[in-house]
């Protein structure tokens, strides 16, 4: 089993800020919008360098879904930012009309997503978000798992036509992809090649998955790990090709385990090939305050729980 290993850890959300800065560098089409968050979405640099190419649309999430969807029709990629919550649930039915359902070139890029928003509490913590979001026509949904990843991300998304929702997250994690990484939408990462049990993750979790990884190897037991960072289109072969060496798998999302990873997983099983699955996610629960490790703790989120519920679905073979 390859070691991942670190030497910095940082937030999400400041490799979202980075692609944006080398985007307002290279494609003049780009343009900004934040509904008043630009320190927490780290726009900073972009604004300085490209103050032409920022709209402060203020706490008016709808309006600046409208703005976006009126840009495109003018050549503009226009980057809609705002934290998950109100990127998603406060404004669904202005993306369903004007971005999905017209097709419209807008990239809704939400920070703070997942219950690691930490001590701001339930009413921020979306925790439903990639559900609502894969269920629209056409929308591509994307959920890097560290730093360099989410940079590529952001970089890549441009040059893709069409409604994307990038998820990333405000806690400083690992920082253990490659730097100079291509990002390729809807190609599954290979994080690690078992043939026991299948850890399909997903941002966050990634970095948890790795860690279970790692002590179910000293367990003996040799797990292949999975980055699904791009959860629609999903990466159906790899999944397939996972599973039908492991013969079962585990999904692990920072998210609801209804309507997330898991189930698009599962999907992908009922057709395919049925083998026992898993599910490391939360249970149909609004979260709650507390620092990021305590609550992937308490809502069975960490290495512990993926390494439980791998051993189960390997005793369900």
């Amino acid at each position: 089993m390859k070691k991942y290993t670190f030497t910095e850890k940082k937030d999400t959300r400041s490799g979202f800020g980075a692609g944006m800065q080398v985007l307002g560098q290279q494609n003049p089409n780009v343009v900004a919008l934040c509904a008043d968050l630009v320190g927490s979405l780290k726009l900073e640099a972009f604004i300085k360098e490209n103050p032409e190419r920022f709209v402060q649309c203020g706490i008016s999430e709808a309006n600046m879904i409208g703005v976006s969807a009126g840009l495109t029709i003018g050549g503009k990629i226009p980057f809609a930012t705002t934290f998950a919550n109100f990127a998603t649930g406060r404004v669904y039915d202005q993306i369903r009309q004007s971005v999905a359902y017209s097709g419209k070139n807008v990239k809704i890029c939400a920070s703070h997503a997942g219950l690691t928003l930490g001590e701001d509490g339930a009413t921020h913590q979306i925790l439903e978000d990639i559900g609502m979001m894969k269920m629209l026509p056409g929308m591509t949904v994307i959920n890097p798992c560290d730093y360099n990843q989410t940079k590529a991300a952001t970089i890549a998304i441009a040059e893709h036509e069409g409604p994307v929702y990038l998820r990333f997250g405000r806690p400083v994690i690992p920082v253990f992809t490659d730097a100079d990484q291509k990002f390729e939408i809807g190609k599954a990462w290979m994080v690690n090649e078992g043939t026991d049990v299948s850890i399909i993750a997903t941002g966050h979790m990634v970095w948890e998955a790795i860690q279970a990884g790692e002590i179910l190897e000293a367990e003996g037991i040799n797990a292949e790990i999975i980055n699904i960072h791009t959860i629609k289109p999903l990466d159906e072969e790899a999944i397939l090709k996972s599973i039908g060496k492991t013969g079962c798998v585990v999904t692990a999302e920072e998210h609801n385990r209804i309507g997330g990873l898991g189930d698009s997983v599962a999907q992908v099983l009922v057709k395919n090939k049925l083998v026992p699955q898993e599910y490391v996610a939360v249970n149909d629960s609004f979260g709650e305050s507390g620092t990021p490790a305590q609550l992937l703790q308490k809502y069975g989120l960490d290495a512990k729980h993926i390494v439980e519920a791998a051993k189960r679905a390997i005793a369900r073979k």
